[in-house]
């Protein structure tokens, strides 16, 4: 592809996470955790960014893979005079006292093939944002890049290879396997080529155990694991958040202003992947979630807001770095996101749906369920009180609230499951309670959703403006599949949000004009809906199409250029993933293979 394009792989270990480039080059990272100020940012400012890369001199050709069905990424340089492969990844593995072991590190290991290989090391990181310059010194066991102005930040880079020559982008030449070991925190052990082959192997056992436990499907599954590994990835081990994308600021059209920090926890965005997660079979990260949730929410009378920082934080003050150009020069480059104060009523029940799947599918300790309960009750109380109120919506709209559709099923799926869990709980009097709300929710959508004109269930109230979040309403059992109502719905959204076999969200104008890329994730809902009412053919047809427009690597970001089909937006994006998964197995057919059912049975 000429044009430039998200060719990036992305590595981590549940602590941090880093892109690494088509040809072996580091250029987004942020260092000791996902949120920090980046060590390395060429992706957003190519001159002053800051980036890691390692080289042939010679002319070579250059491939690029993962480990089969872990995060380790190869990239594999062919010269004349040899072969080397540069293995990056992140440590992570559990520790003999069983505990994970995720320092923030990046290794890069080289690995010697054939012949002799000439390389170059170009070490350049731009710590803090790149704000001021960061200095270097050689050290007798490291190299150590630190800031000299502004807020003091610094990194160690242990290494098998000559410590000057790093310094000094020289020539270097490899005849066996190395290591760079990059590391926020100075090493207390010596750092060996073998101690890093070790770190390497326990690592490509912990991602192919972890893969195995993954439940697997008839068709796709290749494509169902990419985007299990990369959601996992984009799991914060240390509180249980999940971040929309890695990245901040890659703008959904070049040269616009939608440029957005994507690393934070969007209650909506998260609960989605934990509940597709969980269909997978993984058990610990739903655990992890709701324990975040928990945590967030001390008191009874705490409104929840739509989205909060990895580690828990409430204020997330939205700023611009004006020193940075932005990707292709689509500035600003935002740190922190305004959307936080917003009031968005649908993130009610999709935290429900989870809870009640929890519930129903593991067994739990007393304190939780009890904690669980509580934190139920308390969203029926605010449903009950916002759900006639306007809000922002799913596409967070900056300007005036409306009466969302979507917004409006999610208040009634958000009492539905409280009702479900209430019955299994015992609870009887408060599900009696709540079925009057839910009814009263239901006829409400019927009577205002609907447009005689369109034939379809529409964005909002007294609108006859289509959105693609409509399609969600028969995945979250507001209306069946067969209803024409839905069918209507669907062809109605189809006609006029298709363009050129992808999806917009909603056409009419928002607060930046009418958007101009195609919303990856509304793609796969449209498949995914059409296959339920009934074009199995023209969804397969299309999934096997979208699939095209992933990376080399099989990864996606945000959005779609509707005309060059190149990846924009941030990257890689949880929405994205999880809908490749959860379309992956509607149309399989919800059928595993027979082996895993088997194994399925076995574990559980």
């Amino acid at each position: 592809m000429s044009m430039k394009n998200l060719n990036y792989g992305i590595i981590g270990n549940c602590r941090s996470a880093a892109l690494v480039s088509e040809t072996g080059a580091v250029e987004w990272l942020c260092l000791p955790h996902f949120a920090a100020p980046s060590t390395f940012a060429k992706l957003l400012d190519e001159k002053k960014g800051g980036y890691f890369s390692i080289k042939p001199v010679d002319e070579h050709t250059t491939e690029q893979f993962y480990i089969s069905k872990t995060n380790i990424l190869v990239t594999k340089f062919k010269c004349a005079t040899g072969e080397i492969e540069i293995h990056d990844f992140m440590p992570r593995f559990q520790n003999e006292n069983g505990k994970y072991y995720t320092p923030p590190d990046i290794i890069r290991y080289i690995k010697h093939i054939s012949g002799s290989v000439e390389i170059v090391v170009d070490f350049n990181p731009r710590l803090e944002y790149a704000e001021h310059p960061t200095a270097i010194n050689i050290h007798d066991e490291y190299i150590k890049a630190y800031t000299t102005d502004g807020e003091y930040d610094s990194i160690y880079l242990y290494s098998s290879l000559n410590k000057q020559s790093i310094v000094d982008s020289k020539s270097i030449t490899i005849k066996d396997s190395e290591f760079l070991l990059l590391s926020y925190n100075q090493k207390l052990l010596k750092q060996t080529t073998s101690r890093t082959y070790l770190k390497h192997q326990r690592t490509k056992i912990y991602w192919l155990n972890w893969s195995e436990r993954t439940t697997t499907y008839k068709k796709y599954e290749n494509e169902i694991i990419r985007s299990a590994l990369t959601l996992k990835l984009l799991n914060y081990q240390k509180s249980g958040a999940i971040l929309a994308a890695l990245t901040t600021s890659l703008p959904e059209t070049i040269g616009e202003v939608r440029n957005w920090d994507y690393r934070f926890c969007w209650i909506r965005d998260a609960s989605m992947v934990v509940n597709i997660m969980t269909q997978l079979g993984h058990t610990r990260i739903v655990e992890r979630y709701l324990d975040f949730i928990i945590n967030l929410m001390p008191d009874k009378g705490e409104k929840m807001q739509i989205m909060y920082g990895i580690h828990g934080e409430k204020n997330l003050h939205e700023f611009e770095l004006e020193h940075l150009e932005g990707y292709e020069g689509s500035k600003p480059v935002r740190v922190g996101n305004a959307a936080y104060v917003q009031k968005q009523n649908d993130i009610y029940g999709i935290l429900m749906d989870v809870i009640w799947q929890y519930f129903q599918l593991y067994p739990t300790t007393l304190e939780r369920s009890e904690d669980l309960w509580t934190i139920v009750r308390n969203i029926v109380k605010i449903v009950d009180e916002n759900w006639q109120e306007p809000d922002k919506g799913i596409w967070e709209i900056r300007s005036e609230g409306k009466h969302f559709t979507f917004s409006k099923v999610l208040c009634w799926v958000a009492i539905d499951r409280a009702q479900k869990i209430a019955n299994l709980l015992r609870r009887d009097s408060y599900s009696k309670e709540w079925s009057i709300l839910k009814d009263d929710i239901e006829v409400d959508i019927h009577r205002n959703a609907w447009s005689d004109t369109k034939h379809a269930f529409t964005q909002a109230y007294g609108s006859d403006d289509l959105d693609a979040s409509v399609l969600l309403m028969e995945g979250y059992g507001f209306i069946k599949a067969d209803d024409q109502r839905y069918k209507k719905t669907v062809l109605a959204i189809q006609k006029e949000l298709e363009y050129k076999g992808l999806m917009f969200r909603y056409k009419n104008e928002d607060d930046f004009g009418e958007p101009q890329s195609a919303f990856t994730i509304c793609s796969f809902w449209l498949i995914n809906s059409l296959y339920k009412i009934g074009l199995k053919d023209e969804a397969t047809r299309k999934f096997n199409d979208l699939l095209e427009s992933s990376n080399h690597l099989g990864l996606f970001s945000e959005d779609l250029d509707f005309n060059t089909r190149r990846m924009l937006g941030n990257f890689p994006q949880a929405y994205s993933h999880l809908a490749i998964i959860e379309t992956a197995i509607t149309l399989s057919g919800d059928e595993t293979t027979k082996e895993e059912q088997i194994l399925h049975t076995i574990k559980h």
